[in-house]
């Protein structure tokens, strides 16, 4: 009995020493000196309960707290003082954190000014999310997130599964199969689970049209290595995929003195042509036959210069997009050249056959727009323009609406479209066009136009002439976006060194303001009034205008001088005076 007596005696002296020890912490939430006042300010000064303020920590120290904060808290508290926001910025915090999300990260993936924050950044704000457009659900899923990403480059979905492409050169096969979702049920569940294709990948592509179910093959661009180290330079080469499987095919492999950067699909899969663009900005072409990729043989095939290489020498393509009948190039210099291989898709973007050549396909064709184009959406019968000044322009076919200029004429050529300012990017299908924007007046939402047949446009079933909120909830860092026949896509990767980097527009190629009403009813009423013979109808009109239009007190003003420099013309003139 004597020693629990003691035990607790013992115990209770150790709470009453802890408790005098822990009378300090009741001044945390006290006054902190401000930050304007600098540290040194802060250090001579202490406070009555004996806790230090965050700025007399050592800086090693600092770092060391704030490397195990999350992303989002890292960032916050860069935002509250010049001191705090050194101590966030530095890439021995973000070093730590990056090996915190993603600890199989190795060096060489990280490149650029700040490697260890971007890649950092990359790496929390990645993810891949699809709405379907059947059914009465309409909320916003996530695929599964490999964890040996990098951050999330570019994506493609095909007609079963979907391809994501990361910052350090990883094609990822993103699988759909069948989940058990409750006991003794099964669930078919898109991008559930995934698998590393191929590696040193640089570019990938697939069937150009927006039906996903066209999309068998899928095309590698890959940057291979000697097989034997000194044997030889490396070598890039095009590895083709069986979409279904993942198997590979067929390889194309190029001489060590080729160097490429992208390649994109033209045409048919009889006759199907593979667009390869240099780092010279040179565009090479292959005639590939897609109904023999999976027979069992080796054959060459002849690269050759394509034609808007040969004609124009001195311009470096810079991208390029395509569709089933067309291609558009962008170079350096921000001008847009097209190749049109339909006269029927040629008639819907020129609104005329003039100029087309059945024989001479390959001839481009420039477009004459007023500012640099950064990038290029290519539908099947219309097109999407992006200007440095963060404009849309729009031309081609209008029949469904799918140009957003609010009626339902074809356009011969780029239109502008009001009310869509500096979009993070635009999409274009068949008959319809997609804007993921980020405004503070609506935040970032999804915003399209054309036919909305088949829930292509999410509550709004008829579809819209102009560009109209759908009912989309966009993650917070989404960057690109995609749509097929059956799902929405979108992609989430924030990258700190990259993004359209958009100009202010200059006063002189602004557009000049819209009237408003009450300065229109003023020009009209004032054309009725020169109108009038007499200064009795004018006086009547003058009356009439002011009493009927609740006009502001300025234009009111206006009107009323109006009258009085009608009375003194009106007023007669004294004769001269004789001499």
């Amino acid at each position: 009995m004597g020693d629990r007596r003691s035990a607790r005696r013992l115990r209770c002296r150790r709470l009453h020493r802890g408790s005098r020890l822990s009378g300090g912490d009741e001044a945390v939430g006290a006054k902190r000196p401000r930050c304007s006042q600098g540290v040194g300010a802060a250090e001579g000064r202490t406070d009555p309960g004996g806790s230090a303020p965050i700025q007399r920590l050592p800086p090693e120290l600092l770092d060391h707290i704030v490397s195990f904060l999350p992303v989002r808290d890292t960032v916050a508290l860069g935002q509250t003082c010049r001191y705090l926001r050194q101590a966030c910025d530095s890439e021995g915090v973000w070093r730590r954190v990056c090996r915190r999300l993603c600890p199989r990260l190795r060096q060489e993936g990280t490149a650029g000014a700040r490697p260890w924050k971007r890649a950092a950044i990359l790496n929390y704000t990645k993810g891949l999310y699809f709405q379907t457009f059947g059914g009465r659900r309409r909320c916003l899923s996530k695929s599964v997130a490999p964890l040996l990403a990098h951050g999330y480059r570019k994506f493609l979905p095909t007609k079963e599964h979907v391809f994501v492409l990361d910052h350090g050169g990883t094609l990822f096969f993103l699988r759909n199969a069948l989940v058990s979702s409750a006991p003794g049920h099964l669930q078919w569940k898109r991008a559930c689970r995934y698998v590393v294709l191929c590696r040193s990948a640089k570019d990938f592509t697939t069937d150009p049209r927006s039906d996903a179910g066209y999309r068998k093959y899928v095309y590698v661009l890959v940057a291979r290595e000697a097989a034997v180290p000194g044997a030889g330079r490396a070598c890039d080469c095009v590895e083709v995929y069986l979409q279904s499987s993942g198997q590979r095919v067929f390889k194309m492999t190029f001489h060590a003195a080729m160097r490429f950067r992208q390649l994109v699909l033209v045409g048919q899969e009889t006759e199907r042509a593979l667009l390869l663009l240099t780092e010279e900005g040179k565009i090479y072409s292959l005639l590939v036959n897609e109904t023999q990729l999976d027979q069992p043989r080796s054959y060459t095939v002849q690269l050759a210069l394509r034609k808007v290489s040969r004609c124009l020498p001195h311009l470096a393509v810079r991208a390029m997009t395509s569709n089933q009948s067309s291609a558009a190039f962008l170079t350096d210099k921000g001008a847009v050249y097209f190749e049109v291989h339909a006269p029927g898709v040629y008639r819907d973007l020129f609104g005329t056959l003039h100029a087309f050549d059945p024989l001479d396909l390959q001839m481009p064709l420039a477009l004459a727009l007023p500012a640099k184009v950064l990038s290029c959406a290519l539908g099947y019968n219309h097109l999407g323009l992006l200007d440095e000044f963060g404009r849309l322009f729009m031309q081609g076919s209008n029949r469904y609406g799918q140009l957003g200029t609010g009626d339902k004429i074809d356009r011969g050529e780029p239109t502008l479209v009001h009310g869509l300012k500096c979009p993070l990017d635009i999409w274009c299908g068949l008959n319809h066009s997609l804007a993921l924007l980020q405004s503070r007046e609506l935040g970032q939402a999804v915003l399209g136009c054309g036919c909305g047949a088949g829930g292509r446009l999410p509550g709004w079933p008829k579809g819209s002439a102009t560009f109209i909120k759908l009912q989309v909830k966009v993650p917070l860092c989404a960057s690109s976006l995609c749509s097929t026949r059956d799902c929405l896509y979108l992609l989430s990767s924030h990258d700190i060194e990259g993004g359209p980097a958009y100009r202010e527009l200059p006063p002189s190629r602004a557009p000049p303001p819209p009237e408003s009403p009450g300065a229109q009813a003023c020009e009209q009423y004032l054309s009725q009034l020169q109108g009038c013979p007499t200064l009795a109808g004018r006086l009547a009109k003058v009356k009439e205008a002011v009493g009927a239009l609740a006009l502001p007190p300025c234009q009111k003003d206006f009107l009323w001088e109006a009258l009085e420099l009608i009375r003194r013309s009106a007023r007669p003139r004294s004769p001269p005076a004789c001499s």
